[in-house]
């Protein structure tokens, strides 16, 4: 097999995969914009931090310290780019950025695992200071042991949402409440399939236990109405709706949102990666066989940069994806029919989680038209709804171009997946109708400095 094997990110996906690639006798070079490995959920504390791993990780404590021990074994034996940005993909070719330099690296084979980022619903008043992603929240307790605020709220839907919140508990934060837009019935109802993995719910049961022995209020079955505050202060209070339908207002500093997780699918899209629209997750996603192989030969797609199914899946998937890419290339590879079937039952317990904690696209219709949708370009769901019914625009990209929604920093990041929801809303079309915001290079902003040293190289 060529020696050129990038892997892109040191989450559980991407160590497994140079994991396998390392114990064939390869040398891959593996490239993270984390300072250190282990990914969003594993991300390890900066050196000199001396918290346990019990306290960091709680009911993950072991397989996280597993995966960074890994790691560690594997440093000597792979090429590793820590705090470095992939910012663009070409054929055969990855474009980076680490500090101010710059530089190209090509491949025979590319295994991305991109990881995952939160999936958001906007909310009115979500755009003052004190307002995070509940990812965001995880990372400023686990990479700088803080709180976001004194008094915290956490709101929207799906474990990640009761991990957060046990952690802030666990760390010794003040958490006023948490609020979550799914039901018990819910809960109940996707039973059978969350029974396909055991061990997983009877962790999320414990988290819930946890929250219960603090005495943390939780509310279910409500509606985010507001979160109120100033352009001076930031948050100060969230209101909702609560099942019965009575409106409740919950004193805070911080809020903490999110809605489960989505593939992070920008570098796939940008590597040519063809992708399909999911029904039952309804986003649209990388296609890929069961093993991992995109639409681009010689390019791989494995973890929750593909389908969001937990870090556990995640490390298998990584595995085979590399295991698949050195089938490609004529190496006998051991193990596949093991790994496949291992996933399928992530996958039944990935569909319950669906089913328990829905992404609630009914919000959408029902965003007040101040409701800021996209924060980078401050764009309101009114004027996405002027823009469908003045300009006809029912599509994600004609409508970006009419209102700038998921032009600024994040490219459609924190937006996207609403935005698309207020356009179907706004126009009755199905979802799927509306496709998705086609990935653009930069993926990040790049440092200007950078385009300098080049028009200098250029003009020397």
């Amino acid at each position: 097999m060529a020696a050129r094997v990038i892997v892109i990110g040191a989450g559980p996906a991407g160590v497994r995969a140079a994991e396998a690639l390392v114990e064939a006798g390869l040398r891959p070079t593996v490239i993270d914009e984390g300072r250190r490995d282990g990914g969003q959920i594993y991300r390890r504390q900066p050196e000199g931090f001396m918290r346990s791993y019990e306290t960091l990780y709680g009911t993950e404590s072991t397989r996280a310290a597993a995966l960074h021990q890994s790691f560690d074994a594997l440093r000597n034996r792979i090429d590793y780019l820590p705090e470095t940005l992939v910012w663009n993909i070409s054929a055969n070719a990855v474009h980076l950025v680490s500090g101010d330099s710059y530089r190209t690296l090509e491949f025979d084979a590319l295994i991305i695992c991109s990881g995952a980022t939160d999936r958001l619903m906007p909310v009115k008043g979500w755009h003052y200071a004190g307002t995070y992603s509940l990812g965001g929240a995880q990372v400023a307790l686990k990479s700088q042991g803080c709180s976001i605020g004194s008094r915290v709220v956490l709101m929207g839907t799906g474990p990640l949402l009761y991990l957060v919140a046990a952690q802030y508990v666990k760390a010794g934060a003040a958490v006023s409440a948490v609020f979550d837009t799914s039901t018990l019935l819910q809960r109940f109802s996707a039973l059978p399939k969350l029974l396909a993995i055991p061990a997983a719910l009877k962790k999320g049961i414990a988290l819930m236990g946890v929250l219960r022995r603090a005495q943390v209020r939780v509310y279910r079955g409500v509606r985010p109405l507001e979160i109120s505050g100033s352009p001076e202060h930031g948050v100060s209070h969230v209101e909702v709706a609560l099942q019965s339908g009575m409106p409740f207002k919950v004193a805070c500093d911080a809020v903490a949102l999110g809605y489960h997780l989505r593939p992070e699918t920008q570098l796939a899209d940008l590597a040519g990666c063809g992708f399909s629209f999911d029904e039952a997750a309804q986003q649209w996603l990388p296609a890929t066989d069961e093993d991992g192989r995109s639409s681009v030969k010689r390019v791989y797609l494995a973890g929750d940069g593909v389908r969001i199914r937990g870090a556990d899946a995640a490390e298998r998937s990584g595995r085979l994806a590399a295991l698949a890419a050195m089938q490609d290339a004529g190496l006998k590879v051991e193990d596949l029919a093991a790994l496949r079937e291992q996933l399928r039952v992530f996958s039944r317990f990935a569909a319950g989680l669906r089913k328990a904690f829905p992404w609630p696209a009914r919000f959408a219709s029902m965003l007040p038209d101040e409701t800021i949708v996209c924060r980078c370009e401050a764009i309101t769901a009114g004027e996405l709804r002027r823009v469908v019914r003045e300009t006809g625009a029912q599509e994600a990209n004609r409508a970006k171009a009419f209102s700038r929604v998921g032009m600024g920093r994040c490219q459609g990041r924190f937006c996207a997946h609403a935005g698309a929801e207020v356009i179907a809303a706004a126009a009755s079309v199905p979802l799927a109708a509306v496709g998705r915001l086609r990935g653009q290079a930069p993926v990040k902003p790049l440092p200007v400095r950078l385009v300098e040293e080049e028009e200098a190289e250029a003009s020397e």
